[in-house]
């Protein structure tokens, strides 16, 4: 079998050719660029500010050891709220037509402790390209050995725990890129199947600069400025990571790992016999889609469906290109997968960590 895959379309399906002019029509009809708008531009500015600002009360603000904790799990949240809100949108081209905004607004990446050429690879090309699908999209391998989300990996005593501890560990991805991921990723020969190219000199002196920046500036910068002990730094950092790593971890596995998304596999030739686009709409579910908060705070990362779509078109045209999506695939006889709420797919995916816990499964 070969370990690089190719979806052949077998049905000859025209679902994703349908849907791509409808939307196109959709922009040109109404005279629309597919990318920031106002309203966007405003997101932007809002959480740069809450990221600043919250950095520097920590800094400079006198509060008491709790409200500082405090402080420390915000900023976390913030974090995870720029990756969503800016950071994805720029890393996939989507926030703006010049490539120098995406590239300025990229580089935010390395301020929430994330190497943005790392994940290009990773994200952009590896999940988005294979998505679900069992050693080729390495976004549902956490925790190897200890969170099993896929039939395919083998199955431990312990994993029907899964659904208590799974939680908790989702809360250490965060941690797990300062200090790990991105290094492992950068120097390993593949990702998934995908054999990760030569990197370019700069990408070298970028990973490490801009991962000392980030010690300096939430390791070195806080321990020599505020009055504490290095256990109270401690706790105050591990809280960020763990807020933001959960909500990193949380908005991810609610679009893939719920009740009706699929694991599939290639067939005997290692082809994928669906269409690409049938293929995402198989093993991807929106959350919340009609919850203001939601899109506010993710980014859109809420209807995933048009995100694996359209990745090149900014998030704030989700709603619009949702209704097209969903009647364009009850069209074709497809399925367009939805919780309606944010406790409603929290509870799906409950579901299925205890159920791929269990040898049912």
């Amino acid at each position: 079998m070969r370990t690089t895959l190719k979806f052949t379309n077998v049905a000859r399906s025209t679902f994703f050719a349908t849907v791509r002019q409808r939307a196109d029509a959709y922009f040109t009809s109404r005279q629309l660029s597919r990318h920031a708008n106002g309203a966007m531009w405003g997101k932007a500015l809002f959480f740069i500010g809450s990221f600043v600002a919250l950095y520097l009360l920590i800094l400079f603000g006198s509060f008491s050891p709790l409200v500082m904790l405090g402080l420390a799990g915000l900023l976390g949240a913030c974090c995870a709220f720029i990756g969503f809100n800016i950071c994805h949108d720029a890393l996939h081209n989507a926030f703006s037509s010049n490539r120098r905004v995406n590239r300025a607004f990229s580089l935010l990446f390395n301020l929430i402790g994330a190497n943005p050429y790392v994940w290009t690879i990773t994200h952009n090309v590896v999940h988005h390209t294979y998505t679900n699908i069992p050693g080729h999209d390495e976004d549902i391998e956490v925790a190897p050995g200890l969170v099993r989300l896929s039939t395919e990996d083998p199955l431990k005593p312990w994993q029907r725990y899964q659904r208590f501890y799974a939680f908790p560990l989702y809360g250490l991805a965060s941690l797990s890129w300062v200090l790990r991921k991105d290094y492992v990723k950068f120097f390993q020969s593949k990702i998934g199947e995908h054999p990760t190219p030569s990197h370019p000199r700069r990408e070298y002196i970028n990973l490490f600069a801009y991962k000392a920046l980030y010690y300096i500036l939430f390791m070195a910068v806080p321990l020599l400025v505020l009055d504490i002990t290095w256990w109270q730094f401690a706790l105050g950092f591990l809280t960020l990571h763990f807020v933001e790593g959960l909500v990193l971890g949380l908005v991810f596995q609610l679009a893939h790992v719920v009740e009706g998304t699929a694991f599939p596999q290639p067939d005997a030739s290692g082809d994928m016999q669906e269409a690409w686009a049938v293929h995402q709409l198989r093993t991807t579910a929106n959350f919340a889609p009609r919850s203001a908060m939601a899109s506010f705070l993710c980014g859109g990362l809420n209807r995933q469906i048009e995100h694996h779509l359209f990745p090149n078109v900014c998030h704030v045209h989700y709603p619009a290109l949702s209704r097209i999506v969903r009647e364009t695939a009850r069209e074709f006889g497809l399925p367009y997968l939805e919780n309606p709420t944010f406790v409603a797919a929290l509870r799906s995916h409950y579901r299925m960590l205890h159920k791929l816990g269990r040898p049912a499964a």
